[in-house]
């Protein structure tokens, strides 16, 4: 569909909306918000542009009679050039689970007690980062360390897609996943010593009931008391759940609430967001077995980023990032970080639709 098309579909959704009897119909309502929401962004960046090229074009008339107009003709190629950018990679395909919320899971990994103290820096770090940009954030499931990390920790992140084409929280946080290495004197070294130790990341699109079926004759459901740090009880019923899908042998566990029923909900919910990130990847992979992306989302056994505290430095290794702010990045300054992914990303997708 070219740009007069999308303009042109932009205008009779406009149309649409403003018909009370469509919102008669919900569902109707919200494709057709969605879609406009969607499209806003790629019809206000073209109008804009369209009007600097008309104005371009008088300057530069202009310009043979008053060489004041010169300059300005110069400025607004200089603007032109801007939103051209803007509008190409607004064209560019978009990932189909960019406007959802995410189910984002924290694991320690190598490094006992002190790779579960790193786990809970990347959850406050999340947490902040989410706070920062007016998100949403739940957690629905933790497993405490003894020194106030955390073995395991899954969090949901919800944010609404955005009128500036950014998308949702899948947008941005779809490229966390992955082994992410800490190099640190860790609070039980008594000697100084630099440790290297890791923990690892899982983020999947939050799934809704509709996308994702799961017949109850696929699921092993365990119910056990509830423990925390030390392995004393948290209270005297079976309230924890685990529950093992069968087919794909995916196994979620969940303790945080203090009814059985609660428990299963959400170890449902996480459940959901994985069987869809795994129906996502092995699809992606059938489509695209052979293509080696510059941003791996998929293969999240790479180590992906590395926390040097020494030095104060983050370094990302899928695109070559590093800064010497990480005090800042722990403490929820990801933005330019996660833009270094979003940006290597949206020129893979440019140089695959102009099929280079």
């Amino acid at each position: 569909m070219n740009l007069d098309e999308l303009i042109g579909e932009y205008a009779e959704i406009e149309g649409r909306l403003a018909d009370p009897a469509v919102h008669a119909d919900q569902n109707t309502a919200r494709r057709l918000g969605k879609r406009y929401a969607e499209l806003r962004p790629i019809v206000e960046t073209a109008r804009r542009m369209r009007t600097v090229e008309d104005d371009l074009a008088t300057a530069r008339e202009l310009s043979t009679e008053d060489t004041a107009f010169a300059d300005e003709a110069t400025e607004l190629e200089g603007r032109r050039v801007e939103l051209e950018d803007r509008l190409r990679k607004l064209l560019v395909p978009r990932d189909p689970n960019d406007d959802k919320d995410v189910i984002l899971e924290i694991k320690a990994g190598e490094g006992g007690e002190e790779s579960a103290l790193f786990a809970g820096d990347l959850l406050r770090m999340y947490l902040r980062y989410a706070e920062r940009i007016g998100w949403k954030t739940e957690v629905i499931a933790s497993q405490p360390s003894d020194l106030g990390g955390y073995k395991d920790v899954t969090v949901a992140v919800k944010a609404r897609g955005r009128a500036d084409g950014e998308g949702g929280a899948w947008a941005r946080l779809k490229f966390e996943g992955g082994v992410h290495r800490v190099q640190r004197v860790p609070v039980t070294e008594s000697q100084g010593r630099i440790h290297t130790s890791a923990a690892g990341v899982l983020v999947s699109p939050e799934a809704e009931d509709v996308e994702v079926q799961i017949d109850p004759n696929d699921l092993r459901i365990d119910v056990y008391r509830s423990s925390g740090p030390g392995g004393q009880s948290v209270n005297t019923t079976d309230s924890a759940v685990r529950i093992t899908h069968l087919p794909t042998g995916v196994v979620v566990s969940c303790q945080n609430e203090k009814s059985q029923l609660q428990n299963k909900e959400q170890a449902l919910r996480i459940l959901r967001s994985r069987l869809l990130a795994m129906a996502q990847e092995e699809a992606d992979a059938a489509a695209s077995a052979e293509r080696k992306s510059q941003v791996r989302t998929v293969d999240r056994s790479e180590r992906v980023r590395t926390y040097n505290f020494p030095e104060n430095r983050i370094s990302d290794h899928r695109v070559g990032y590093k800064a010497y702010n990480l005090d800042q990045v722990l403490d929820g300054d990801l933005q330019n970080v996660i833009q270094a992914l979003v940006d290597a990303d949206t020129e893979r997708r440019l140089a695959e639709a102009q099929g280079t």
